[in-house]
Formats: C-alpha cells, sequence, structure tokens
C-alpha cells in the first residue's frame, strides 16, 4: 500500500529531528566540559565523587523515598525489596569501585616492559529499564565516574520519575565535593525513540541494560556499545544437594521484589531421586504446586494474547491466583509452581517469566538434566546463567563445561550471587553481559573496566625469542617437515 505521508509531513519529521539533535548536542557538550574539569581529578578526588553519588541513594530515607516512587511510578516489584536493592547494590558496587585504580598507573609489568594508564572512554550514554529506574542509573553512572567520565541517562519513560529524582539527588551529591554537576544528566521528558537515537549516535559508548530492541538499537548506532542479554535462569536439583538449603534459597530469590529480576530462578530442574522431596521442600518455604488444570488457568491469565500480562508481571503470587480462580490456599504463597515437560514457543512456562512462578522439570539423571538446561536456554536465555545446587564439585564442573552461559552459580540464591555478592566472588552490578551466545560484546558483569581505556607504555626488554626446535619440535616429530 502506498504511503501517504505528505511534503509537511516529511518537513515535520526534519525539523523534529533536528531539534531532538540539538536537544542531545546541548547535553553531550555540558557532558564534556564537565568531563574535561573531572578528569583532572586524582584517584582520592575521583572516589571522593563516586562515594558521593553513592551515598546519595544509599541514604536510608533516600532508598526508602526512590523505592516508593519506583513502585508508584512503573507499578512493578515492591518497596521493601526495592530499598535493599537499592542499598545492597550501591554498597557492593561501591566496594568493588574503592578496591581499584583508574587514574594514572594502573598496572606495571616490569618483566614485559609494560606500565599500563588508565584513560576515560568519553561522553557515556546509558539505557535503563524500568525494572530498576534508581538501582541501575547509579550503578551506570558509579561505575562511570570511576573511569572520570561524564553520564547521560536515557531512562525507561515508564520510571521517569524515579530516574528523574535519583539524577537530582546524584548532582546535588557532586556539587556537595566539589564536583561538575553535570557529569551526571538524564533526558528531558518525553523520552522518546527518536531522542535516544540520537543520543546513542552523539556519545562516545553505549551501554544498554533492558529490552533487546534497545540492545540491537545501540550496536546499530555506530559507537561502541555495550548491551546484555534476556535472562531466564534454570536452576538444577541434585540427590546430593541440601533440599531444605536449596529450597529456603531459591524462595528467597524467586519472591525478591516479585521476580523483576533477570538472575530470578524461572525453572527447576529435579532429579528424579529427589523430585518429590524437593517439591515437599518448596511447599514449607511457601511454593504452591498446581495441578495440570490449574497449570491451564495461570497460563491463560499470564499470556492472555500470547504475552506477558503487563498487569500480572512482577506482581505477588496473590494476585496471579486470584486472577487465575485458584484456590483460596494459592492466594497464601509465596510463588507458585508448575509442572512442565515441554520446552519452546508452545510452552510459554519455560519462557523468562517475570513473576513468581517456577517450572518445574523432572530429569532421570545429570546428564538429562544438563540436557534440559540446554534446552531451556537455547529457547530463550542461552549465555545468561544457570545453576545447580549439590554436593558435588565435579557436577558443578560438568555443568560449567557443558551449559553455555557466563555465570554458574553452585548453591547460591541466584538473585543474590549473579550479580555480585558478599558470598560470591562475581562483581556487583545490574547488568549482565551474555557473550556472542546472546550477541553481547561482554561475557562477564559489567565493571569500572569497561569504562576506561589503556594506555599500553611499552619499554625494551631483553630478548624473548625461543628457537624453531622449541617451538616446532613436538609438530616435526609427530607429523615431519613436509
Amino acid at each position: 500500500m502506498a504511503s501517504h505521508i505528505t511534503v509537511s509531513d516529511a518537513n515535520a519529521a526534519r525539523n523534529g529531528a533536528s531539534a531532538e539533535g540539538a536537544v542531545v548536542e546541548e547535553f553531550v557538550a555540558r557532558g564534556r566540559e564537565a568531563m574535561a574539569a573531572f578528569e583532572r581529578r586524582d584517584q582520592a578526588g575521583v572516589d571522593e565523587a563516586v562515594t558521593a553519588i553513592a551515598w546519595s541513594v544509599y541514604k536510608p530515607e533516600h532508598a526508602q523515598a526512590l523505592a516508593e516512587l519506583a513502585v508508584a511510578d512503573t507499578g512493578l516489584g515492591n518497596v521493601g525489596d526495592k530499598v535493599v536493592k537499592n542499598q545492597r547494590k550501591t554498597f557492593g558496587t561501591l566496594r568493588d569501585l574503592l578496591r581499584a585504580r583508574t587514574v594514572g598507573i594502573i598496572d606495571e609489568q616490569p618483566e614485559l616492559g609494560i606500565v599500563k594508564y588508565a584513560k576515560p572512554v568519553g561522553v557515556v550514554a546509558a539505557l535503563t529499564p524500568s525494572t530498576n529506574p534508581a538501582a541501575t542509573p547509579v550503578n551506570k553512572a558509579m561505575m562511570a565516574l570511576k573511569g572520570r567520565n561524564a553520564i547521560i541517562i536515557a531512562p525507561s519513560p515508564s520510571g521517569y520519575a524515579t530516574t528523574a529524582r535519583t539524577v537530582e539527588l546524584m548532582r546535588t551529591a557532586l556539587t556537595r565535593v566539589g564536583a561538575p554537576a553535570d557529569l551526571v544528566q538524564v533526558l528531558s521528558e518525553p523520552v522518546t525513540k527518536g531522542l535516544t537515537q540520537r543520543l546513542m549516535e552523539a556519545c562516545d559508548l553505549v551501554v544498554v541494560t533492558g529490552s533487546q530492541n534497545n540492545v540491537r538499537a545501540a550496536y546499530r548506532s555506530g559507537k561502541p556499545a555495550i548491551g546484555v542479554g534476556a535472562g531466564n535462569v534454570p536452576v538444577i536439583v541434585d540427590e546430593s544437594a541440601d533440599l531444605r538449603d536449596a529450597a529456603a534459597k531459591i524462595h528467597a530469590s524467586k519472591t525478591f521484589d516479585h521476580a523483576t529480576s533477570c538472575s530470578s530462578e524461572n525453572a527447576l530442574v529435579i532429579l528424579d531421586a529427589v523430585y518429590e522431596p524437593m517439591l515437599a521442600a518448596l511447599e514449607q518455604v511457601g511454593g504452591w504446586r498446581a495441578t495440570r488444570e490449574q497449570k491451564a488457568a495461570i497460563q491463560r491469565v499470564l499470556w492472555p494474547d500470547g504475552n506477558l500480562s503487563r498487569e500480572l508481571i512482577a506482581r505477588p503470587a496473590a494476585a496471579i491466583a486470584r486472577t487465575a480462580g485458584l484456590p483460596e490456599a494459592a492466594s497464601h504463597a509465596r510463588f507458585l509452581m508448575v509442572e512442565e515437560d515441554g520446552i519452546g514457543p508452545e510452552h510459554p512456562f519455560s519462557d523468562e517469566k517475570l513473576s513468581p512462578v517456577l517450572a518445574i522439570y523432572r530429569a532421570q539423571d545429570l546428564d538429562a538434566a544438563i540436557a534440559c538446561t540446554r534446552a531451556i536456554l537455547d529457547f530463550k536465555g542461552r549465555g545468561h546463567s544457570c545453576g545447580i545446587h549439590t554436593q558435588d564439585p565435579e557436577r558443578a564442573r560438568r555443568v560449567a563445561e557443558e551449559v553455555e552461559v557466563v555465570r554458574v552459580l553452585v548453591n547460591m540464591a541466584h538473585t543474590f550471587g549473579n550479580g555480585g555478592g558478599f558470598e560470591s566472588g562475581l562483581n556487583f552490578t545490574l547488568s549482565m553481559g551474555c557473550g556472542t551466545w546472546q550477541g553481547n560484546t561482554i561475557s562477564e558483569n559489567l565493571s569500572y573496566r569497561h569504562f576506561i581505556n589503556i594506555t599500553h607504555l611499552a619499554v625494551p626488554i631483553p630478548e624473548d625469542r625461543p628457537s624453531e626446535e622449541e617451538l616446532f619440535g613436538a609438530y616435526w616429530a609427530r607429523h615431519g617437515r613436509d
């Protein structure tokens, strides 16, 4: 069908694009000016600014107010858990950042004649999601400032008020320590796709946490981009696991902030030998086991038109139970369990659910459990993460060797360990790279290292030239020199 765009429509579109470009240019110019002043700070001065913006969100009354605003703003999650997220992620990230050097010489390797100097990457465009409208902006801002960069945040429109207030608090904190407030900015409302696209094209680095459409747009922007992938975490429970401990951790992780985290467990793959005992342990901590008919009712309300219900994602189990017409007992549950044996588009419970609903799979043995885990991830979430509850380290190593994910967590509550934890060696972050398995440029947790350029000073060292025999000898001995 022919287009009916008129000349005046085209002119209006061009004028709109021009206006968006001018707005973005002003933001970027202010960021570059602020960065030029901040770049002269020493490590102590940089760390002071990072600590200031961390405290602006961690401060108890601010963490509480931002959590309340986020739930009112987006309708996602719950206030208590968002307070914990605002504080825990900020505190943990600050711990990691204060232990690192990002100014001047950051590494020396005399045996190689190498000295490494950290330099800023420039003005950063940061796209942030509605699920964490306060925690993610401050997390990225802390990492960006640690590298002496400026950052401009393009928030999800549904979380705008929360993100704007978060940025306001960070800017006030920067002024208090004598740092330029324009190191941290947020786009003005309305945050349109066009405005966000212009920002990505104008900045020096794009970092995206959120929808895969935004990740793909960032990769097309023509600028270096770091995106993250979708989660859909499957976790294996084997016959050696401490079932009570596993159930308690899965419960805590699955119900946190009504499962808004991409690291929340979405499926359990339970070995046959402990299938019923594990389900019993999960029921003891608040799980409710649906029948086949009740599973169908949950599916109808959670995917009313084939897509996840905006009204039910990140809501308590009771809301789903009432909407689905489940028995009264289900409305008192902390999470719902549906037994599943299929994977793929015709089996939506095998997908990411963003709700306190767990898909339960039964596997005959570890081989079958690993095969099931891989199949789930091949459908959705490949590269992100998986887990296992076991007392056998060799089994955990097998999962790490055979499953194509960036992170494998052992005997952990996934939500609290995947993005960094005080009992996990992974660095704190709200952005998890999934490697080329999910089209990402990083296969680790986002950290300050992604916000610095490194200059390598190389000086002569004693010659390091092995003989031909040392390099080719073994090959020659087996295959000859022909």
